[in-house]
C-alpha cells in the first residue's frame, strides 16, 4: 500500500543511481517480471507454499529471466530482504510490545468501549476514517498499521460487524495520507524535485484527500465487506495481542469485585477470575489484583509515537537545520525511536500503575513478539522481492515508455508512478522515480499545476497494491486473509483511491 518501508539508502536513488544488474532489453524485464509475480501467485494459491518461500522462488525466477548472475540474484535479494528487517522490523517488533502490554492490561478493553460507547455500531466506519487520518499525518503506513489493527479488529470482535466495514476506512485513512500529504518521504521528496510549495502542496493535499477518503473508506468498505466477508475471530484477536485478549463473551463477563482484575490479561482471565478467582496463564504466586488503565492512558501510550514524529515535522518546517533543539527533536520522531520511547512509558501508565509487577510486565511485552515472527519473515521477503524488480532494471523500463509521450503532464506523472508501483510495490520509489522522471517536462509550469502535479504522481503511487508490496503481506497476515480475499480487499481499496484521487486532482485542476 502505500509503501511499507521507510526512505532507505539503498531505495532512494532509483532513477539515477541504482545499479542494473542486467543488460537485458525491455521486452527480457517486462516478461520477467510477469513471471516473477506469475510464480509468486501460482505458488501460493494452487502449490498451497508458505509465502515466505515463495517470493523467495518468485525472486529466482524474475533474475534468472533477467539473465541477472545467480550470485547478484541472492545479493539483490538480501540488500532488500535486510533493508526491510531493519526498517520494519524495529517498528512491527516494538508496536507489538506495546500491542500486547495495551492488551493485557484491560487498556484496549477501555478504548474499543469507549469509542462503541460514543459512536455506536453505524458510526464505527466513520470514527476509524478519521482516526485513521489524524494519525496517518505523521506516521508512516506500516507505524500506523501495527498501532490502529490491533483496535480495529478488537472492535469488529466486540460489535461482531465485518472486519472490512472498519479495517478498510482505517487503512484508507492512512493511505491517502501517506500518499498525499507532507511531511511523508515521497510527497516531500517530490515537492523537492519539482520545485514545488509545500504549504500550497499540503492545502490541495488535504482537499483531495477528503472526498477520496469518503469515498474510498467508509463508503467503499459496503461493498468489500460483502466480496470479503469475514469476521474477526479469536485467532485474529490472538494474532494482534499475542492472545492476550478473547471473545465479546470472555469480555462480558463479570469482573472481580470491585472491578479488579488481575496480572494475566483483561478479557482473556475475567471468566477464569469470575469463577475462581485464579488466572490460568500465571502462576499462583503472580495473581496481584490490580484495575484497568484509564481512557486517557491507553490512548496517550498509542498516540505519543504520533505526537513525537508530529513535532519532528513541525520543527522540520519552522526550524534551521543543524541547531541542537531541531536535532534533538527530530532524534525524538524518529520513528524507532518515538516507538522506543512510547514502549518505556507504556511499561509505567499500562503496566506498573495498574499494579503488575515488573515480571507482569515483563511477560505481557514479551508475549507479543512470537506471533509477529512469520509476519515479519514475509514482510522482509517481500522487500527482497521488490529489490530484485528494482535491481532489475524494471524502472528504466517505465522511463524508456514515458519519454516523448506527449500526454497531460498530469496524466503522465500519474500513469509514470503507476507503471513504477505496479513494477516495484514501493509507493515512496514510485513517488520519487515519476517525480525525477516528469522533471524536465515540469519546467515553466505554474505554482498550483505544480503543486497538483506532486500529488498526481502520489495518487499513482497508490495504485493497485499486489504480491510485490510489503504493505500487501503486512495487510493479509494482520487480517488474516487468503491472497485472493487481500487483493478484493486491499488491493481494490488502493486503486479505488488512486483513481478517485486523480479525478479529484485533475478537477481541481480547472478551478484553481
Amino acid at each position: 500500500m502505500t509503501t511499507l518501508i521507510a526512505p532507505v539508502p539503498h531505495l532512494l536513488p532509483l532513477a539515477e543511481d541504482t545499479p542494473n544488474l542486467t543488460d537485458a532489453g525491455n521486452t527480457q524485464i517486462v516478461l520477467a517480471v510477469l513471471l516473477g509475480i506469475a510464480a509468486v501467485v501460482v505458488l501460493i494459491v494452487w502449490v498451497k507454499m508458505h509465502p515466505f518461500l515463495a517470493l523467495m522462488l518468485g525472486t529466482a525466477v524474475m533474475g534468472i529471466v533477467a539473465g541477472v548472475a545467480p550470485l547478484d540474484i541472492v545479493t539483490s535479494f538480501t540488500t532488500g530482504f535486510g533493508g526491510t528487517v531493519g526498517a520494519v522490523g524495529l517498528l512491527i517488533g516494538l508496536g507489538a510490545m506495546i500491542g500486547a502490554l495495551l492488551a493485557d492490561s484491560g487498556g484496549a478493553d477501555t478504548i474499543v468501549e469507549t469509542i462503541i460507547g460514543k459512536v455506536g455500531a453505524r458510526g464505527l466506519p466513520w470514527a476509524m476514517a478519521l482516526i485513521a487520518a489524524i494519525l496517518g499525518l505523521p506516521l508512516f503506513f506500516e507505524v500506523g498499521v501495527v498501532l490502529l489493527v490491533p483496535v480495529v479488529i478488537l472492535v469488529a470482535r466486540r460489535t461482531d460487524v465485518p472486519l472490512m466495514r472498519v479495517g478498510i476506512p482505517a487503512l484508507a485513512g492512512l493511505s491517502i495520507l501517506h500518499g498525499l500529504v507532507p511531511p511523508h518521504p515521497g510527497p516531500l521528496v517530490a515537492i523537492d524535485a519539482l520545485g514545488a510549495d509545500l504549504g500550497l502542496t499540503l492545502l490541495f493535499g488535504l482537499i483531495v484527500a477528503v472526498p477520496t477518503l469518503v469515498l474510498c473508506g467508509p463508503l467503499l468498505a459496503r461493498f468489500v465487506e460483502q466480496w470479503v466477508p469475514v469476521h474477526a475471530t479469536d485467532e485474529a484477536v490472538a494474532r494482534v495481542t499475542g492472545g492476550n485478549l478473547g471473545s465479546p463473551a470472555d469480555a462480558a463477563a463479570p469482573d472481580p469485585p470491585g472491578g479488579a482484575r488481575t496480572e494475566g490479561g483483561a478479557a482473556r482471565g475475567a471468566t477464569a477470575l469470575a469463577a475462581t478467582g485464579e488466572d490460568p496463564h500465571l502462576p499462583p504466586a503472580r495473581d496481584a489484583v490490580r484495575r484497568r488503565p484509564s481512557f486517557a492512558f491507553a490512548v496517550v501510550s498509542i498516540t505519543l509515537p504520533v505526537i513525537l514524529m508530529l513535532v519532528r515535522a513541525v520543527a522540520e518546517l519552522t526550524m534551521e537545520e543543524g541547531t541542537q533543539p531541531r536535532t534533538f527533536l527530530e532524534f525524538i520522531g524518529t520513528p524507532a525511536v518515538a516507538l522506543l520511547l512510547a514502549v518505556l512509558l507504556s511499561m509505567f501508565l499500562l503496566g506498573y500503575s495498574t499494579g503488575m509487577s515488573r515480571e507482569g510486565v515483563e511477560k505481557a511485552m514479551g508475549s507479543g513478539l512470537p506471533g509477529i515472527a512469520g509476519i515479519l519473515l514475509i514482510v522482509a521477503a517481500g522487500g527482497g522481492f521488490k529489490q530484485m524488480l528494482v535491481d532489475a532494471g524494471a524502472g528504466g523500463v517505465i522511463a524508456d515508455w514515458a519519454d516523448g509521450s506527449g500526454i497531460s503532464t498530469l496524466v503522465l506523472g500519474w500513469l509514470v508512478a503507476v507503471g513504477v508501483r505496479l513494477a516495484t510495490g514501493s509507493a515512496t520509489v514510485a513517488t520519487i522515480t515519476a517525480a525525477g522522471i516528469v522533471s524536465g517536462i515540469a519546467t515553466g509550469m505554474g505554482t498550483n499545476e505544480l503543486s497538483l502535479l506532486v500529488l498526481a504522481i502520489g495518487c499513482g503511487s497508490l495504485f493497485f497494491s499486489h504480491v510485490n508490496d510489503a504493505g500487501f503481506w503486512l495487510v493479509k497476515e494482520y487480517f488474516g486473509l487468503t491472497v485472493g480475499q487481500t487483493i478484493r480487499s486491499w488491493s481494490v481499496m488502493e486503486t479505488a483511491i488512486s483513481v478517485v484521487g486523480i479525478i479529484c486532482i485533475l478537477l481541481l485542476n480547472l478551478v484553481v
